[in-house]
């Protein structure tokens, strides 16, 4: 593959995704970022779960996650669920505000792409999906050899 191209590709890649960044933040109702997003639709799926799993499961680091979750208690998204028999052991869980704004998050993310996707025709829109489809493959695939 041609370098140049390579590097234009990346570089449209960023521009989109930063701008649907702050498309996003500024129809948001809350200050969050997309990992809180993230973090609120692992809990939903979930239930209740320790900070260190989360940060296992989404790839975080442990302070990561603690910031962000402090943000989510802080705007009572989600509640901090402490063990009657251990208090140093703590589960995160989704409160019925967060799982509203997940789903408003999840809303505003549809309309943002609807809009992104909508200059493409039919057949553009066939072969963007199967260029990601192609990539994606190749990136399980790589990771299923590695392990």
């Amino acid at each position: 593959m041609e370098k140049t191209n390579l590097f234009k590709l990346i570089h449209a890649t960023e521009i989109i995704s930063n701008e649907n960044i702050v498309k996003f933040s500024s129809k948001f109702e809350f200050p969050v970022g997309i990992s809180a997003i993230l973090v609120l639709a692992q809990l939903r799926a979930n239930g209740p779960v320790m900070q260190s799993n989360l940060a296992e499961t989404l790839g975080y680091t442990k302070g990561a996650i603690t910031n962000i979750s402090s943000k989510l208690v802080k705007f009572e998204l989600a509640e901090r669920l402490y063990s009657e028999e251990d208090r140093r052991t703590i589960h995160l869980q989704i409160t019925e505000k967060g799982r509203s704004a997940l789903m408003e998050a999840q809303k505003i993310g549809e309309e943002i792409f609807v809009e992104l996707f909508e200059e493409l025709t039919v057949e553009e829109l066939d072969q963007y999906l199967y260029i990601q489809q192609k990539i994606l493959n190749s990136m399980k695939n790589k990771r299923l050899s590695s392990s």
